[in-house]
Formats: structure tokens, sequence, C-alpha cells
């Protein structure tokens, strides 16, 4: 009795979320303000200009295709685990200890990147409208100790803070769209095939990509979910589609607000201030309402990085329960929080800040297109890993549904590839920097490729039971 009263806990807390609480927590990660400050700015100077509203439409569109059988997977698996869990069922073990380590570098060194932009721009932001001055590193410490805390005290509260963040973001969209609206209209010529095809279209696809990072986070919370069968599928289909839209749409407001024609010469002379949004706000909302908007960019990176600490403690703690990682990682807190995967978690991003920091680095420069540019083709590159094991799985069954199991995914992971393709390629700009060490951490993924084969020929010749266990997890929590 007294050794099962003492015995740590290792469940995450069941029921938490439902469909409204897990789209605040995937939305928040995806950040729209920030979405449209730094990634529709880029789209629109490298990518195809005033086309652009037209490729988040596409990405939409090519992940919406995905999700048909990402839906068809979730009614079969509940797993912390996410796109990792969906690797193992699809692609064997192998492949999903090789998916769970990329995922694993990937949304760790987000969260490192999150640490440099909060910490950057609270610096700036707070410093132009107050005249404090703060190092950035202090701000981004304080950050990711906020959201530390927040984590542990369970994910119902997190995604009711980062709701109230969301709403504040997008009311602010949205009314800089409906002033673009009111005062210039919006120019449907964005959407002709010379403003689509200018400039470079499979650029601009991959920079709006980016923009819906974090969408495949849903799956993480299914073992948190309410009737998780129901909830993790439409989830998925609430984020993807709401996340086009605000984006597309924005998109559509900016590059009317420019003009069409111009909207790529404009997007490439603010480029190196990085403040094309900001300067159209002041012509549509008035510098009080500008301001706001740069005070809600603080809040909208604030919520990023607790989504995202959220997320890669989640990771960290499934790994942990399937003993790939070491198993304390698998215990929780009393509210269900992982306990020693969040300390884990935010005790390595703030180290890799620091370091970075003591290098004297810049973290605009250095810190921040190396983190996050990994981060982001890590997670384009599980999402495709994800889309292939989705098809391979269901062609094993010989699942006769084959427009959702087959068709659908099928596309969506031609699409995904091809981006992800694109982002190795043109990882420089991804990642925002020419620096040669920037451009080769690619690399990283194969050492990860490497490392995940060569651990799980280790693992089934000298811990056989704990290679076993990684379906055996699986299965533990599919029939919820």
């Amino acid at each position: 009795m007294t050794e099962q009263m003492s015995a740590p806990s290792t469940a995450l807390r069941s029921g938490a979320l439902g469909v409204a609480g897990i789209v605040f927590l995937v939305l928040a990660a995806v950040a729209p303000l920030t979405g449209i400050v730094v990634v529709a700015s880029l789209a629109i100077a490298l990518g195809n200009g005033g086309g652009t509203p037209m490729s988040f439409f596409l990405v939409a569109a090519t992940l919406l295709l995905f999700a048909v059988g990402y839906a068809q997977m979730s009614k079969q698996l509940v797993n912390a685990g996410g796109f990792y869990a969906f690797v193992v069922k699809g692609l064997g073990r192998t492949g999903g200890l090789v998916a769970g380590l990329i995922a694993t570098l990937g949304y760790n060194f987000f969260v490192v990147g999150t640490i440099g932009t909060s910490g950057f721009f609270m610096q700036t932001i707070i410093r132009d409208l107050t005249g404090f001055d703060l190092h950035w590193i202090v701000w981004g410490l304080i950050s990711i100790a906020v959201c530390f805390v927040l984590a542990r005290i369970g994910v119902d509260f997190s995604s009711k803070i980062l709701g109230v963040c969301l709403v504040l973001e997008v009311l602010m969209l949205v009314v800089f769209d409906v002033s673009v609206l009111v005062q210039t209209g919006y120019d449907v010529s964005a959407f002709s095939p010379k403003a689509v095809f200018g400039g470079s279209l499979p650029i601009g696809m991959l920079l709006a990509a980016t923009g819906f990072l974090g969408f495949e986070a849903t799956a993480l919370f299914s073992e948190e979910a309410k009737r998780p069968l129901r909830t993790i599928p439409r989830a998925t289909y609430t984020a993807i589609t709401a996340i086009g839209v605000i984006l597309g749409v924005t998109a559509w407001a900016v590059v009317s607000a420019t003009g069409v024609a111009q909207a790529q010469s404009t997007a490439l002379e603010h480029l190196p201030d990085g403040d094309l949004i900001f300067s159209l706000a002041e012509k549509y909302l008035g510098g009080p309402l500008t301001t706001v908007m740069q005070i809600l960019l603080l809040v909208s990176l604030f919520a990023a990085m607790l989504a995202f600490h959220n997320s890669a403690g989640r990771y960290l703690y499934s790994l942990g329960r399937a003993r790939i990682l070491p198993h304390a990682f698998a215990r929780t807190r009393p509210s269900g929080a992982p306990q020693i995967a969040g300390i884990v978690q935010a005790g390595f991003a703030a180290i890799v800040a620091v370091v970075f920091f003591l290098a004297g680095a810049d973290p605009m420069v250095t810190l921040v297109p190396a983190m996050l540019g990994f981060g982001t083709l890590s997670m384009l590159i599980l999402q495709g890993l994800a889309a292939l094991s989705i098809v391979v799985h269901f062609r094993r069954q010989h699942d006769t549904r084959w427009w959702s199991t087959f068709i659908a995914p099928g596309i969506g992971f031609l699409g995904i590839a091809s981006i992800s393709v694109l982002a190795v390629v043109n990882f420089d700009i991804v990642a925002g920097s020419q620096e040669l060490a920037i451009r080769l951490m690619p690399l990283l993924l194969a050492l990860a490729l490497i490392g995940g084969i060569v651990y799980a020929a280790y693992l089934k010749r000298s811990r056989p039971a704990v290679y076993r266990g990684l379906s055996a997890d699986l299965e533990s929590f599919s029939n919820r």
C-alpha cells in the first residue's frame, strides 16, 4: 500500500481539453500576428509578391488533404507521442525512433529560438515605448521561466491563457483587415495567374508553409483530450482552416494596401528593418493602435513560447515513457503536467540561449536563425514522415476507403515532401542567414537518421523489451 501511494505518477490528465482548448494551444504556437509580421512579409518579399495570399491558401489545401488521412489515423491512435506515434504505426519501430529524435530536436531547438525572438523584441519594443532598457537575454530567461510555471499548473490552464492571447492577436488582425477593406478595398488581381506565378511561387509556398508550423501538435494532446477519437480530428481541421483563413486574408489585405504589382518591391524595401506591417498599420490603424499591435506582438511571441514548451515537453515525456529517454521523464505532477520533462526542456532551452549570449552572438543574426531554422525544417520533415506513414499503414490494412486513406493523404504527402525538399535546398532562406554553420545545420537530420537506426539496432539486440515497447506503448492508449 505504501509503495503504491509513493509511486510517482506517469499519467497525463485525461479529459482536460476540448476542441477549443486544443485549437487555442495549436494556434498560439502558430502565433498569427507573428506569422503576419515575419512570415507574410518574407513570403511577399522573397516569394511570389502580390500573389502571396494564394500561397497560403494552397498550403492550407495541401494540409487539409493530409488531414483527411490524419483524421482516420487519429481515430485509431491516442498517444502523447504525436507524429512519432504515427510513424511507429506506419513505418515501424525504427522509423518511429528516428521521427521521435527529429521531433525532440526540432521542438526543443524551436523553444531556444523563441527565447531569442521574445527577448530581442521585448528589449526593443519596451525600450522604445518606455525608455527602460533590459538586455534581451534577461527578458528571454524571464519569459521561459514564466512559461515553465504556467505549464506546470496544467495544460488546461495554459490553454486558457493562450486562448486570451490568441483572441487579442486575431482581433487586431481583423481590425487591420477591415480597415484596409474599407479604405482601399481588396484587389482580386492578387489571384490572377500573373500575380500568383510572379516572383517565385515555390519559395512563396515554402515560406507560407512555415506559417502553419504547430498545427501538428494537435496529436500531442490526444491523451489529455475529451473524447480524443473525435476531438483530435476536429481540432486539426479547425486549426488548419483557421490558420489558412487568418494568414491568407490578412496577406491579401497587405498586398492590396501596398498594391499588388508593387507588393514585392515594397516588401523588399522594408525587409532590412522588418517593419512592413507596422508601416501599414500606421497608415490604416493610426499611431495608438500600432503601439497596441507592437505590444500584442510581444504577447504573440510569449504565447508561441508557451505552446512550444508544452509540445516539446510532451515529446520528452512520451520518449521517457517508452524508455527511449530516461524513464524519469515520464513523471507527471498532480495537475497531469509532465514534471521532469518540463524541467529538462526549460533548462535545456535556457542553457543553450545563455551559451549563445556568453559567446557574444547576436540573437537575430545567429541564435534565432539557427534554432528556428532547424526547428522549422525538422517539423516539415516530421509532417512528411507522418503523411507517408498514414498511407503505408492503411495500405497494409488493405483499407477500401481509397479517398480518405490513400488519395487525399497521398496528395498531401507529395505536397509536404515537395515543401520539405525546398526547405533543405533553400535552408538559408528558411533560416534567414547565409552563415556557413547555419546552412550546414540540415546535416543534423542525417545524424538523427543514423543515430535512430543505430540506437534501434542496439535496443533490438540488447534491450528487446524496450524495443518491443515502442509499439506496445501505443497499443495501450489506442482504444480510448
